[in-house]
């Protein structure tokens, strides 16, 4: 796996705060999610890969430019979409694109062009013709991703995308993500609060507390349990078939959404429990195999720090 960004004993104080101690990561091609409670010091990590605050010690690369001496070149290379709204008043969507593909260096037709081509990518339709300061939340989000990719940049630094969208676009902003990254082939670091997101579309997940790494893990490993199980989703009522399971000597826990978690369930459990559903009187929506919960290692990583 190439790494696009390797930081080693990164640390950062405001003052008498430190903001970041002793960060040590690296983050490689796909989708990686940054996640944290507040104050965690996701921004101010962010920042530093940006070359926006000096780092108080340490080392990094980014795209193998050094974090210390080749600021402008990281910048050139990396998509930035910030948190908060980000435009120029009196501009219109399309010249709001226009001029950030030209900060980018790309010549006036040809940045023009690229304007047109991401908006319709992002889904900005009649909407680019307008003043932007006359757009809702939601539009405002899908400039600022627009302006991020405009100069097709090979890394992407995502905060808090899907803020202020409603369920529909959330889902249309997650599946541009991700073929930017399947298809393009885009590394994209994408800090968020919304775990179901991070779920969705992340390849690896990074958790801070308190300025500090407390998890880096490819999300298949994290989520995978200790020992196996199945998780079973009925139409009908749960408690029938976990009463019906439990009598084979197959522990059940059951969730409060009402899905089923068969505790060490093997090929056979799973072979069975068809017919022990069909013996409880309720039918099988779906069977398949447990994952540990997102919030639950977040929360579990926050409370290790604590």
């Amino acid at each position: 796996m190439n790494t696009l960004v390797k930081l080693e004993k990164i640390t950062k104080d405001y003052g008498r705060l430190r903001a970041l101690e002793d960060v040590s990561l690296s983050i490689g091609p796909g989708i990686t999610g940054l996640l944290g409670p507040n104050g965690a010091g996701k921004t101010t990590l962010i920042k530093v890969l940006l070359g926006l605050v000096r780092v108080t010690s340490g080392s990094g690369q980014v795209l193998g430019h050094d974090l210390r001496r080749q600021v402008r070149a990281i910048r050139a290379r990396v998509g930035y979409m910030p948190e908060d709204d980000c435009y120029v008043a009196g501009l219109s969507g399309v010249e709001m694109l226009r001029f950030a593909a030209r900060l980018s260096g790309l010549p006036s037709v040809e940045a023009l062009r690229r304007a047109h081509e991401i908006a319709d990518f992002c889904g900005i339709e009649q909407e680019r013709y307008r003043d932007v300061e006359t757009y809702s939340a939601g539009m405002r989000q899908k400039l600022k991703f627009a302006q991020a990719i405009v100069h097709d940049p090979p890394f992407l630094i995502l905060d808090e995308p899907t803020s202020g969208l409603d369920p529909e676009e959330r889902e249309a902003m997650l599946d541009r993500v991700r073929i930017l990254s399947q298809r393009a082939g885009k590394a994209a670091l994408v800090s968020t609060h919304i775990l179901p997101d991070v779920q969705s579309i992340c390849d690896t997940v990074i958790i801070l507390a308190r300025g500090r790494v407390r998890i880096v893990e490819r999300l298949e490993v994290l989520t995978r349990p200790a020992s196996p199980a199945l998780e079973v989703r009925v139409f009908g009522q749960p408690e029938l078939l976990a009463e019906r399971i439990r009598r084979e000597g197959v522990e059940v826990r059951q969730n409060p959404q009402g899905a089923l978690t068969l505790v060490a369930a093997d090929e056979d459990v799973a072979r069975r429990v068809w017919s022990w559903a069909r013996e409880a009187g309720v039918g099988i929506r779906a069977l398949t195999a447990a994952r540990n919960s997102m919030e639950q290692i977040f929360l579990d990583a926050v409370r290790e720090d604590e």
